[in-house]
């Protein structure tokens, strides 16, 4: 990656963790601080917890076509306003209807697609799954500090002083995208980074792909619906004040990362995916399972917490990556978009069904509920095929020699380890078997 590449890279990854801190900071204490605020119900507090998937998921895929039309940038400076706005109005709020609407808008300013399309037109083709990994792995970090920040800042400002924070860290995002943020010099659209609204039927019908789509959707489901009743938990039966949880959240996110990467090693390097994918699944369900039970004991806590964690980040790593392999070529920004949404949709229903259970059947309720949905999920995930390990290899036309598109095709399919092709306006997109497929062999067939 160029210098520029790398700058554009971490000042969007950080733009973009800015964004995601304030919305997951207030997971491990909100419930608690709700059950304060005048006209909560148990209902409501789970709407307050995931009203924000459902506008993130309404206004994702819009506000990154509006972006190809007007300009990155604008559009992210106007959905970190909103967002910003949002924030203030939870702070403000004495009631429980004030938070849900605060929270609504923060879903509002729903940036993260167009965020993405902006790196794509900053970073050349070759380089460009290089600086989304830094993204992804940016993410995953800002929800581990996120965990463990947020009972810590409870304790000095509480949640009203988080929520103003977040308003302040969008503030100060806007200050990074015209600061330090490269303008690229033109918007692109690319196809491995923005949905192409002709592909969604195909994909929407791709019955692997939905497969992961329902996971990701009841993946964030459980995360939701679980931290309704976590903080509650962790406060009033085990007696754990918020101020101290943080002791309880650090070790056990530390633990879970380092126990997680040799997972992704074998699913990646010795080809486990779907053996990974499935214990991760079970592993979600036991950790629900413990706690139906031992909820209120400090040791079966931290086992299933730790559990939990662990299975929660190595699927967060992993699906991702098997949305790219399985998606036919040129339709991994659509396939993306697709699964983004749904796993936005899942934050909302979990937050909603999740609030509903517990306002009947309480913290146990909760968990039951959490573990017959991670049920579901692994039935649903057992019978998905074994993922194709490929990549996605991206080329510009004018590299070729052939200028029939058709005669293109064939003769790409025929190099070893391509497994699919397809040829854009001026870009050439070709999943391949990493292991077989090696670049020179283009210019040896006389492609290039």
């Amino acid at each position: 990656m160029t210098p520029q590449e790398k700058k554009s890279a971490i000042s969007l990854a950080l733009l973009m963790a800015f964004r995601m801190l304030g919305l997951f900071m207030i997971l491990p204490i909100f419930s608690v601080y709700a059950m304060e605020l005048r006209g909560v119900t148990p209902h409501s507090i789970g709407i307050a917890l995931g009203i924000y998937g459902l506008t993130q998921a309404c206004l994702q895929i819009p506000f990154g076509m509006l972006s190809d039309k007007i300009g990155r940038k604008p559009v992210i400076l106007l959905g970190l306003l909103i967002f910003a706005l949002g924030s203030v109005i939870a702070a403000l709020s004495h009631s429980i209807d004030g938070v849900i609407f605060g929270r609504a808008l923060q879903g509002g300013g729903a940036v993260g697609s167009v965020i993405i399309a902006l790196l794509a037109d900053s970073t050349r083709d070759e380089n460009r799954t290089k600086a989304m990994a830094i993204i992804g792995m940016t993410i995953g970090l800002a929800f581990a500090i996120a965990m463990v920040l947020g009972p810590v800042l409870n304790s000095w400002v509480g949640v009203q002083g988080i929520f103003w924070l977040t308003g302040i860290l969008a503030l100060i995002g806007i200050l990074i995208l015209y600061i330090v943020v490269p303008t690229p010099n033109n918007n692109v659209f690319h196809r491995d980074a923005e949905p192409v609204p002709a592909l969604f039927k195909s994909i929407l019908t791709n019955g692997q792909l939905v497969r992961l789509d329902v996971g990701i959707f009841i993946q964030h489901g459980i995360l939701t619906a679980t931290f309704i009743v976590l903080p509650l938990a962790l406060t009033h039966e085990i007696q754990l004040s918020t101020a101290h949880q943080w002791f309880l959240y650090l070790p056990i996110l530390i633990v879970a990362y380092v126990l997680m990467v040799p997972f992704i090693i074998i699913a990646e390097k010795k080809r486990k995916m779907k053996g990974i994918f499935l214990l991760s699944i079970t592993t979600i369900m036991l950790s629900q399972a413990i706690l139906i039970v031992f909820h209120s004991h400090l040791i079966s806590f931290i086992i299933a917490l730790l559990l939990f964690f662990t299975a929660f980040t190595l699927l967060e790593a992993t699906l991702p990556s098997m949305v790219s392999k399985l998606a036919p070529a040129g339709s991994k920004g659509t396939a993306m978009g697709v699964y983004s949404t749904s796993q936005f949709l899942g934050i909302f229903v979990g937050g909603a069904l999740g609030g509903a259970v517990f306002s009947q059947f309480g913290i146990t309720g909760v968990f039951i509920m959490c573990t017959l949905a991670a049920l579901v999920w692994l039935i649903i995930a057992s019978s998905m095929q074994k993922p194709p390990h490929l990549a996605t290899k991206m080329f510009s036309l004018h590299q070729f020699s052939t200028q029939k598109i058709d005669e293109l095709k064939k003769e790409l399919m025929m190099v070893a380890g391509v497994e699919d092709v397809y040829v854009d306006t001026d870009t050439v997109y070709l999943k391949v078997d990493s292991q077989v497929f090696k670049e020179e062999q283009l210019a040896k067939s006389g492609n290039c």
